[in-house]
Order: C-alpha cells, then sequence, then structure tokens
C-alpha cells in the first residue's frame, strides 16, 4: 500500500481554511478519484517540536492507494479539477510526498 501525502508548508502570511478543505475537497477528490483510494486522512498542524515552535506545515492530506499505478491512473483524469479547486482553500502550493506504507 501507498500513501500520497500533500503538505501545507507553515508560510508567513498564508492562509488555510481548513473546514473547505475537510468538508469539500477532500471528499470531492475521494469522489473523483473512485475505489482507487482505499481511504483518506487530514492532520491539521499544531505545534512544532520545541516548545513555542510553529508547526512545520499548516494541514496534511493522506490518500491511500494499493499502488503508484493505481494511484497515477486514477488521479490523471481528475488532476485540473483537483488541482483547481485548491485557490478555493489555501494560497500556499502544496508539496506532494509519496510513500510505501511499512506498518501501519
Amino acid at each position: 500500500m501507498i500513501k500520497v501525502s500533500v503538505l501545507y508548508p507553515n508560510v508567513a502570511g498564508s492562509h488555510f481554511d481548513h473546514d473547505y478543505y475537510r468538508e469539500q475537497h477532500m471528499p470531492m477528490v475521494k469522489r473523483l478519484v473512485g475505489d482507487a483510494c482505499l481511504s483518506f486522512g487530514i492532520d491539521r498542524g499544531l505545534a512544532g517540536g520545541a516548545p513555542g515552535a510553529p508547526a512545520a506545515y499548516v494541514a496534511m492530506g493522506h490518500l491511500f492507494f494499493d499502488s503508484v499505478e493505481s494511484f497515477q491512473t486514477a488521479f490523471a483524469p481528475h488532476a485540473k479539477a483537483i488541482q483547481g479547486d485548491v485557490a478555493n482553500y489555501t494560497n500556499i502550493a502544496p508539496e506532494l510526498l509519496i510513500s510505501e506504507v511499512v506498518a501501519g
């Protein structure tokens, strides 16, 4: 299984609408990619490791797929719509990480 993580760095002057991301964007992604997406989760950054340090990321979205190929096949036809929705909840350029789930 793989995890596709979309990370939103904590950038000064940026905004992120967590409600929209949770209630609109991620459910839309799941609906568009269909059953290829086994599940998804959302993290909201709270703090850094040191006392008083800000979180490195304001949010992270995680989508789980059987393989990189299944993700690419399901995502590609909807990439423009999914990426086009980003402006509705943030002005942060997201970072993408695809990883293999080795425990969980």
